[in-house]
């Protein structure tokens, strides 16, 4: 690989590790003894003991710290009073509670550039950021700077914009509802819905594909549900890495006498057998196997495999009038179903089952899984959702569901499994690109000033419009944009060319080395720590993968005197920015977050007696008209619809690449650089193949080749890469976001939902 970028404007791409790659055995069972033993090794390893123990104890409890990883749901009444947290939970909080600070001692010493060559891991481990620092125009060292000079100066360049469009506002899934809510309130009454979010780039397409189809953006099942379902489908998902805590769920189902089906291109140690650490017996007896039926799809042959299942159904059925479908379900809540049947009824089952790539013998064992059941629950998550047809995929799912009639009843549902803590919920209370004419028309009636009514740019949109010089200043509200974003190096070149950024952050990330003319940290609280505001101490919420808003509320001291509050930050801000013309009295929001929350309460629907429920042990659920058969959609039907199976072609000396997560990551955090489940050690810079592939490029176990992708003409290039023998279809590779996010084009995304393509990128192999 060449040497890092001397210069510290660019260095997009992040330097390998000095690294010393080993390949072991996979991994055949997930959690158990390990998953504790590397849980609690980074809590010792980046934070004090005791606080580490503390805030452990406190993760998931109901009126505790909603732990700052996934939004895996909580259970609703019992839980455990020492263990509701996972491995990922634990290296979660060891993260963002580190003991170490960084603060203007430590940016004297490192330029920039140097920072530059540290690897991600090493940056988001040198510590917390203890103080507000300024990287000023043709500086080499960031330097300190004080908040109302930060505030002045953001609010000032702001101002000084010849539109509110020439500025964007982006939005981690971990911010709190009160933060997020303010945020958004903010840039509307600036004058912008410039409001891309990390959605945009997980579950865009599931939140489209759901309100078209059943009047909803969200999945509409319980934790429970998932306990008493008869089938359950995990369909590009890998819960193990990505959500640990599922899998209690999944051996619940087990242990109930459900079954489970597991679909993905890679088989993952999480979808095969689980050893709960948190009860003995399973430990001795080696744990529970969760998957009763493994289909190894092709990339991108999900709509292939649902169709050719859903033919077999409808053939079943025809002999059989009555036994298979619920009729009564389709008559009385769906429309659609004889235009979907009639082009189901084309295709060709043995056409099907070769563009899926799973064993015919295996299509026909699942179909009598799905004919036998009645109580259905399909979970999926990125596997699904960032293709080109990522929406389409989504509808396809809600087809069998409606078929099923296992959608609105006890045991059934869609399950899109969110990744970020908050990330359904900042959607809820406002984040969003979108014109909602219902949450405008109550900003205005409540607030007094006239939000925009245009739709902001989404995420890819953003970059391009920074790659334009559309887009002079970029504010975020946490995250990792550069990182998380499709085409790294379009959107270094589009962060480059803004005036200003400014990003409120914990730790360091590779964004703030890739920044603006002038580039702003505004370190801010974690939720582990204690938030006391001018009325005392506060707390903040969040909303999980199953629509329950809870409290979380910190316990650790601050690690600096220096830091604010997500909402003091905005708020803040707000104030600098807007002056006496803003109609929103910001100082009473951040003083008291019950005024965010009662302001929320007045224009999001579903947060009626917010203040007074969110206090209950465990929350409250919001409505969700899927959960009991009430869809809001434009004819008040669940709607069946027609998606044809993609195209699969592929050039001459191309393959299929995606994108998968290590189990020593969460999103583009990094807790380390292996990859337990899947035999990887000191090293991300991996691609793992089928050995048929290896054999017939000519290639041998951890040989460095060069990834490249020019399907669009424009040449981008992954250098370094490992060759890993891997159980992966033929004609399809898989490397670890988000390094592997340089070699997705900026317009490969679906095209309703605009949700990067990362699952499914044409490359070839320069050795």
């Amino acid at each position: 690989m060449p040497a890092p970028d001397k210069n510290p404007e660019t260095s997009a791409l992040s330097p390998h590790e000095n690294e010393n790659l080993k390949i072991t055995d996979i991994s055949q069972k997930a959690a158990g003894i390990p998953g504790v033993v590397a849980g609690l090794k980074d809590v010792v390893t980046y934070m004090k003991p005791m606080e580490g123990l503390r805030t452990s104890l406190k993760l998931n409890q109901k009126l505790g710290i909603d732990c700052p990883g996934c939004a895996w749901p909580d259970p609703d009444h019992d839980r455990s009073n020492y263990f509701e947290y996972c491995e990922n939970g634990l290296k979660a909080i060891a993260e963002e509670a580190q003991k170490n600070t960084i603060d203007s001692n430590f940016f004297a010493q490192h330029s920039v550039e140097e920072l530059s060559t540290w690897t991600d891991f090493q940056l988001g481990k040198a510590g917390r950021i203890a103080e507000p620092m300024i990287l000023r125009e043709g500086a080499t060292h960031y330097e300190p700077i004080s908040w109302d000079e930060a505030f002045a100066l953001i609010g000032a360049e702001l101002r000084a914009q010849n539109s509110p469009d020439e500025a964007v506002f982006y939005t981690s899934g971990r911010a709190s509802n009160e933060a997020a809510y303010l945020f958004q309130l903010f840039a509307r009454e600036f004058g912008t819905n410039n409001l891309p979010d990390c959605s945009n780039m997980c579950h865009e397409s599931t939140g489209y594909a759901l309100s078209k189809t059943l009047g909803i953006g969200k999945g509409s099942v319980t934790l429970q549900d998932l306990h008493e379902a008869e089938l359950i489908m995990i369909i590009g998902q890998n819960p193990g890495t990505n959500h640990p805590r599922m899998m209690s769920a999944l051996e619940k189902c087990k242990e109930n006498g459900g079954k489970i089906i597991a679909v993905n291109p890679l088989p993952e140690a999480g979808l095969m057998n689980f050893i709960n650490p948190q009860r003995p017996g399973k430990i001795l007896s080696r744990g529970t196997t969760l998957s009763d039926l493994y289909l190894p799809v092709q990339i991108n042959g999900d709509i292939a495999l649902l169709k050719a299942l859903m033919l077999q159904l409808w053939h079943k059925e025809k002999n059989n009038p009555g036994t298979v479908f619920d009729w009564d379900f389709i008559q009385e809540y769906t429309e659609g179903y004889e235009n979907f049947i009639q082009s189901l009824s084309k295709y060709d089952f043995t056409t099907l089952v070769e563009a899926c790539g799973v064993a015919r013998k295996d299509i026909l064992e699942a179909a009598d899984m799905l004919l036998r059941s009645e109580k259905i629950v399909i979970c999926w998550a990125m596997g699904i959702t960032q293709h080109e047809n990522g929406s389409e995929n989504v509808q396809e799912i809600v087809n069998l569901l409606l078929l099923k009639g296992a959608i609105g009843k006890p045991g059934a549902g869609t399950c899109p499994v969110r990744g970020h803590s908050n990330v359904q919920g900042d959607r809820t209370v406002g984040v969003w690109d979108k014109v909602k004419p219902e949450l405008m028309d109550k900003l205005e009636a409540h607030f007094g000033f006239q939000p925009p009514r245009e739709n902001g740019y989404a995420s890819v949109d953003a970059v391009k419009a920074m790659a334009e010089g559309k887009v002079r200043v970029f504010f975020s509200l946490g995250g990792n944009f550069l990182k998380a974003t499709p085409d790294t190096e379009l959107c270094a070149e589009g962060m480059r060319q803004c005036a200003l950024t400014a990003i409120i952050s914990t730790k360091l990330n590779r964004n703030h080395l890739v920044g603006g003319k002038t580039a702003l940290i505004l370190p801010c609280l974690g939720r582990t720590e204690l938030d006391n505001q001018e009325e005392g101490e506060q707390f903040v919420s969040t909303e999980n993968s199953t629509g329950v808003v809870q409290m979380s509320k910190g316990i650790l001291e601050p690690c600096s005197n220096n830091l604010l509050s997500e909402p003091a930050i905005i708020s803040r801000l707000a104030e600098a920015t807007l002056g006496s013309s803003s109609k929103v009295d910001w100082a009473a929001m951040r003083h008291n977050y019950d005024n965010i929350r009662h302001a929320i309460q007045q224009t999001v629907s579903g947060f009626d007696d917010y203040n007074e429920r969110v206090r209950e042990p465990g929350g409250f659920y919001l409505p969700n008209g899927a959960r009991v058969r009430e869809f809001h959609t434009d004819t008040g039907k669940a709607k069946f619809t027609v998606n044809e199976v993609p195209g699969r072609a592929i050039p001459d000396g191309y393959f299929m690449l995606t994108s998968l997560r290590s189990h020593d990551q969460f999103n583009t955090t990094l807790y380390g650089l292996n990859d337990r489940y899947r035999g990887i050690k000191n090293s991300r810079h991996v691609v793992f193949m089928n050995r048929e592939d290896m054999t017939a490029l000519g290639l041998k176990e951890s040989q460095q080749i060069t990834l490249i992708n020019d399907s669009d003409g424009k040449m981008r290039r992954l250098e370094g890469m490992s060759v890993v023998p891997y159980d992966i279809p033929q004609g399809a590779f898989a490397a670890y976001f988000p390094e592997m996010n340089v070699l997705v084009p900026i317009d490969s995304h679906d095209k309703y939902s605009k949700t990067p393509a990362s699952k499914r990128v044409l490359v070839r192999v320069e050795a």
